[in-house]
C-alpha cells in the first residue's frame, strides 16, 4: 500500500524498534516481564522522567488509559475529560467497561482543549450522594484534533484539578510529539505540573505495538500488575514490547521521528494553505492538520484510493502524518486534491 494520511498507526515499524526486536529474538529470556529488556526500558523512562516511577508495559492505548482510570476510581466515581477526548469518542465503554462503570464527564473547551472553568463547573455541577463523584481529571496532550496544551494551559488546568482533589491522567498516546512541538522535557509536561498518570504512547511513533504507563504517584499503582494481568494485558513474551520501546529511548528516535513526523504536518498544512478551497479548521501544532474540502473532493480522492477519516474531530478531513511520510507523498495528494478541484462543478 502506498503512504496514507489516514493514521500514524498505518506506518510501518521504525528502524530503530526493528533492529531492538531482533537483537531480543537471539536466544531465550525470562517470560512475564522478568527479563532484562523490560527491566532497561522501565529503568530508561526513570531517567527520561527524570524521577523514580513506576512504568507498566501493554499492548495498545486503550488498555493503559482504561486500566489507569480503574485504578484511580471507584464505581461511582467519574472522570472529567474534554467532550472530544479519546476516552470518550473511540474506545467502545472501555473505561466505564474496567471501572465497572465510573461515568465520563464531559466538559467543553475551544481546540479541543478541557479548562479551568469547563473542570470547577462540573465539580460544582452536583454534590450530593445521588450523583458520581469527580474523582479524576484525564487531559490528553497533543488533543484529539492536533492541539497543543502549553505548559502554562497544563499548569493551570492542574492546578485546578488539585484544588478539588481529583487525581490527574494524561493520555499521551501522541507524548512525543508534543514533546517535539513545546520543546520541553518530558518531566516539565508531567509530574512536575503534578500529571500522577501518563500512558505514553509507542506504537503511533513507530513502534509495532505497545504503550508504557508510567506511575508519578507510585501509591497508585498499587495492585496495578494485576490489573493488567486480569485484563490480558501482561505479556508471556515482554521483551518483545519492551524492545522496540528501548530501542527508540536509546537511540533518541522516539523524539527524532516525533520532529518529522511535526515538520511533515506543517508542510502540508503549508501546501493546503495553498489551495483556497481549502479550509484548516484547526491550528496545526502536533501531526495532524484538520482540513474542510468540498463534499465532491473528499468522494474523488476516495475513489483514487487516498484514505482519511472523517469522523474524527469535528468535521472535516483529518490527515495525520507519521515517523515515516515523505514530501513526495504529500506533494502528490496536494495534486491530487488540486486535479479534483479543477473538474469539480463550479
Amino acid at each position: 500500500m502506498d503512504e496514507q494520511f489516514a493514521s500514524d498507526n498505518y506506518s510501518g515499524i521504525c528502524p530503530e524498534a526493528i533492529a531492538a526486536l531482533i537483537q531480543a529474538n537471539q536466544g531465550s529470556a525470562p517470560a512475564y516481564g522478568e527479563d532484562d529488556w523490560t527491566q532497561r526500558a522501565a529503568d530508561r523512562f526513570r531517567q527520561l522522567f527524570e524521577t523514580d516511577c513506576e512504568v507498566f508495559l501493554v499492548f495498545n492505548g486503550t488498555a493503559g488509559n482504561s486500566l489507569v482510570l480503574a485504578a484511580l476510581c471507584q464505581s461511582y466515581h467519574s472522570v472529567i475529560a474534554h467532550e472530544l477526548a479519546h476516552i470518550e469518542t473511540d474506545e467502545c465503554g472501555a473505561p466505564e467497561f474496567f471501572s465497572n462503570g465510573a461515568k465520563l464527564l464531559l466538559g467543553a473547551g475551544d481546540q479541543g482543549k478541557l479548562t479551568p472553568e469547563a473542570i470547577a463547573a462540573i465539580v460544582h455541577r452536583r454534590n450530593d450522594i445521588h450523583y458520581p463523584k469527580p474523582k479524576v481529571v484525564s487531559l490528553t496532550q497533543p488533543t484529539e484534533v492536533g492541539t497543543l496544551y502549553s505548559l502554562t494551559e497544563l499548569g493551570a488546568v492542574c492546578a485546578t484539578a488539585k484544588q478539588y482533589g481529583l487525581k490527574i491522567h494524561m493520555d499521551g498516546a501522541r507524548f512525543a510529539n508534543a514533546i517535539a512541538a513545546l520543546d520541553c522535557t518530558p518531566a516539565e509536561m508531567t509530574w512536575k505540573l503534578g500529571v500522577d498518570v501518563l500512558c505514553f504512547g509507542g506504537t503511533k511513533n513507530g513502534l509495532p505495538l505497545g504503550e508504557a504507563v508510567i506511575f508519578f504517584n507510585k501509591a497508585l499503582a498499587e495492585d496495578f500488575d494485576y490489573r493488567c494481568k486480569q485484563a490480558g494485558q501482561l505479556a508471556s513474551k515482554m521483551r518483545f514490547i519492551a524492545a522496540p520501546l528501548l530501542g527508540v529511548l536509546e537511540t533518541g528516535a522516539w523524539l527524532h521521528h516525533a520532529r518529522h513526523a511535526n515538520a511533515s504536518a506543517a508542510y502540508l498544512a503549508q501546501r493546503l494553505g495553498e489551495i483556497p478551497e481549502a479550509k484548516l479548521l484547526f491550528p496545526p501544532q502536533a501531526n495532524a492538520v484538520f482540513v474542510e474540502l468540498p463534499p465532491v473532493v473528499i468522494q474523488t480522492l476516495r475513489d483514487q484510493g487516498w484514505r482519511f477519516y472523517t469522523f474524527i474531530g469535528v468535521g472535516g478531513v483529518r490527515l495525520m502524518c507519521a515517523w515515516n511520510t515523505t514530501r513526495d507523498r504529500i506533494d502528490a495528494l496536494i495534486a491530487a486534491i488540486q486535479r479534483a478541484l479543477s473538474h469539480s462543478p463550479a
